[in-house]
C-alpha cells in the first residue's frame, strides 16, 4: 500500500501519447478523433457487480502493481488515463461486466514486471482509433452513461463506431477535487 501512495504522489506521470486526427464541433459539442498506437496493459475484470460497486477495487488494484505490488518490486510511475471498458445493453445501462485497463509506463513496455496479483494479466492491445468526448467532475456511471449518449447523439447513427462496448476514462487520481479530467471514448470501425 505504500508503495503505491508513495508512487502516485513521487512517482512520474505518463500520459498515454497519440495521433490527434482531428478536433471538431457538432451541435455545440467538441470532440477529438484520435489514433493510439498499440501497447501493453495490465488488466483486471469483474462481472456481476455494478460499475460503481467495483470499479474503485479494480482500479486499486492496477495501482498497487504499477506501485510496487508486482514480483520485482518495481514501482514503475504511473501512466494515464485509466481506461473501463463497459458493455452497454440496448438501454444504455452499463451490463455487470466490465475491464479496467492501465498502460505499463514506456520504460517497461519490452518486459512489464510480473504480477503478484493472480487477478491482474498483461494485455498486448492493438492499436486503435477513438471518438474522444472530455469532460470534468466526478464520474460514475451516471455520469459516463450522460456523457456516452451526448457523444452518439454529435456523432449520429451512420458514424463509424462499434456500440457494444466503448471506454470509460479518468486521468485524476481520486482524491483530486477540482480540475478533473474524464472522457468517454469511442473505438472507430476500422475500414
Amino acid at each position: 500500500m505504500f508503495g503505491m501512495v508513495k508512487n502516485s504522489l513521487f512517482g512520474n506521470t505518463e500520459e498515454t501519447e497519440y495521433k490527434l486526427l482531428s478536433s471538431e464541433t457538432k451541435d455545440g459539442v467538441s470532440f477529438e478523433v484520435r489514433r493510439y498506437d498499440g501497447s501493453k496493459y495490465a488488466a483486471v475484470s469483474s462481472e456481476g457487480r455494478t460499475f460503481d460497486q467495483v470499479s474503485g477495487e479494480l482500479v486499486r488494484k492496477l495501482l498497487m502493481y504499477i506501485g510496487g505490488s508486482n514480483e520485482q518490486g518495481e514501482a514503475m510511475g504511473t501512466a494515464e488515463p485509466i481506461i473501463i471498458t463497459v458493455y452497454p445493453r440496448n438501454d444504455g445501462v452499463f451490463s455487470r461486466r466490465l475491464v479496467v485497463g492501465i498502460r505499463i509506463p514506456t520504460a517497461y513496455q519490452l518486459s512489464p514486471p510480473s504480477p503478484t496479483d493472480s487477478a491482474i494479466r498483461i494485455e498486448d492491445r492493438p492499436g486503435m482509433t477513438v471518438y474522444a468526448l472530455q469532460f470534468g467532475g466526478f464520474a460514475g456511471e451516471s455520469e459516463y452513461r450522460a456523457e456516452a449518449l451526448r457523444l452518439t447523439r454529435t456523432l449520429g447513427e451512420t458514424a463509424p463506431f462499434q456500440r457494444k462496448q466503448y471506454f470509460c476514462c479518468s486521468y485524476d487520481p481520486p482524491l483530486k477535487p477540482y480540475g478533473r479530467r474524464n472522457e468517454v471514448w469511442f473505438l472507430q470501425d476500422e475500414p
